[in-house]
């Protein structure tokens, strides 16, 4: 049955701006953690292991959450989710900010990984209260102002957490959420629902998906402390591939499955989620070596860098990766997805191997940082493009779900592997790894990103890969 729905309200440059504040304020705050993992790492005594799942918790979180953002948003309304997750990002912030331990930390990171919905559904509420045109433009200005919360994140959380505390880095950005989340509660309109029958709910599929993903990352980062305890590890593995089971099975009988693997069979699909996960794997080590690297002591062989430093040292990357969308863009339209894809995997697998051969100035690393999050950003913008063009467009929500899936267990898979490595390589009563573990992490990196040129040599020539 169909309902003859009021006509939506136009809406005008305020409440667009209060949509820019909330990704402004949601970027600063997702951004906090990796230029202060070294700082965070010490002040709770954690292990290598244990800071790469703090870096990598909140987007796992994500992928979990936007997909019933959409579902969710399409059943009650847009705006009326957006405020209700924006509510559990700032609970998770404020915990966040008063976190004494690690448990409690990873327990606010997972409640602020909500905010990874927020973005789909402010572009959702743009589409339905302005013409096209116009909400292309306010888009792209929504999306700029979430980059640009990202660069302001990454600088001032060194700063901020060792002029006043590592508390306060967390709670700056969070009273800026409720500060922007209020305006837009306030500015932005309610814009109706849509048919509650097309927003079904896989609960099953999701709660196997979150005990899959929650069961992977502790195999990776236990895995360096249990290998004395070879039951413990098998037990972990079973688990792990139960679970995984049982997500198949609830998926492919689903009659409104969060993640659609019927889709994995069109080559389109596949290749995209194969290239996205190992693209997003040898990134993921970048991010979580490099920081790493430059706070290790000058003593030994790194260059004792400060949170403060590192924050500065990362802003040519957080630059490079807002620039890479806008280029990937045209390069696509150009010269096809196959040769931005390519391009990518080329410059990403270069500046891997680069540093693990030549990381002795903080130049270096800060060249090859930059190197990779922008071939990161070539290749991950131009894979979800050609995803999203290459089916029906009722489907295009389903197949980016599943490159985004992707994209996170790369990410989460990436960052504890480069965790397990430095945990591996670190020396009994030493709190130094060594050099060499770095250099290990960023070769495997490098080798597994080349292997995948095998498949993006199969893509398609034109923007549908």
């Amino acid at each position: 049955m169909t309902a003859t729905l009021a006509p939506t309200v136009r809406i005008g440059k305020a409440a667009v701006t209060a949509l820019g504040l909330l990704a402004l304020a949601t970027g600063a705050l997702e951004s906090v953690v990796t230029p202060t993992l070294p700082l965070l790492q010490r002040e709770l005594d954690m292990s290598a292991s244990e800071g790469a799942l703090l870096s990598i918790v909140l987007l796992v979180t994500g992928a979990l959450v936007t997909p019933l953002a959409g579902k969710f948003g399409d059943r009650y309304g847009g705006k009326r989710v957006l405020i209700r997750l924006m509510a559990v990002v700032s609970v998770g912030g404020l915990v966040s900010a008063l976190a004494p331990s690690l448990p409690v930390l990873l327990l606010g990171q997972v409640l602020q990984g909500a905010m990874v919905g927020a973005l789909p559904l402010s572009f959702i509420l743009v589409r339905k209260h302005l013409p096209a045109g116009e909400s292309k433009v306010a888009i792209g200005t929504v999306s700029g102002l979430f980059v640009g919360g990202g660069m302001a994140g990454t600088l001032s959380a060194g700063p901020v957490a060792e002029g006043l505390s590592r508390h306060w880095m967390f709670a700056l950005p969070t009273i800026a959420v409720i500060g922007s989340t209020l305006l837009v509660n306030t500015l932005m309109p309610d814009d109706p629902p849509g048919r509650s029958d097309d927003a079904r709910v896989d609960w099953p599929g999701l709660v196997l998906l979150s005990g899959t993903l929650v069961t992977l990352m502790l195999v990776l980062g236990l895995a360096p402390d249990l290998g004395s305890e070879p039951l413990v590890l098998g037990a972990l593995i079973l688990l792990l591939a139960a679970f995984a089971t049982g997500w198949i099975a609830v998926e492919r009988r689903a009659a409104s499955p969060m993640v659609d693997l019927r889709m994995l069979a069109r080559p389109a699909i596949w290749k995209s989620c194969v290239l996205t996960f190992v693209i997003c794997v040898g990134t993921s080590v970048a991010v979580f070596l490099v920081p790493q690297l430059f706070a290790v002591s000058a003593d030994a062989y790194g260059f004792g860098a400060s949170a403060t430093e590192i924050g500065f040292f990362l802003l040519p990357g957080a630059v490079a990766a807002s620039l890479a969308g806008p280029i990937s863009g045209m390069g696509a339209r150009r010269f096809g997805s196959r040769a931005v894809v390519t391009a990518g995997i080329f410059l990403m697998a270069a500046a891997l191997i680069a540093l693990a051969t030549v990381h002795a100035e903080i130049w270096h690393l800060v060249i090859g940082k930059a190197g990779i999050s922008l071939a990161n950003g070539l290749c991950v913008t131009a894979m979800v493009t050609s995803t999203a063009t290459s089916v029906d467009q009722g489907d295009t929500g389903i197949a980016t779900s599943l490159v985004l899936v992707t994209r996170v267990v790369g990410y989460a898979v990436g960052a504890q592997v480069g965790g397990a490595l430095l945990a591996a390589g670190t020396p009994a009563g030493s709190d130094v790894p060594a050099e060499s573990a770095f250099v290990t992490g960023f070769v495997i990196a490098g080798a597994v990103t080349a292997l995948s040129l095998l498949v993006a040599r199969t893509m398609s020539k034109g923007v549908n890969a």
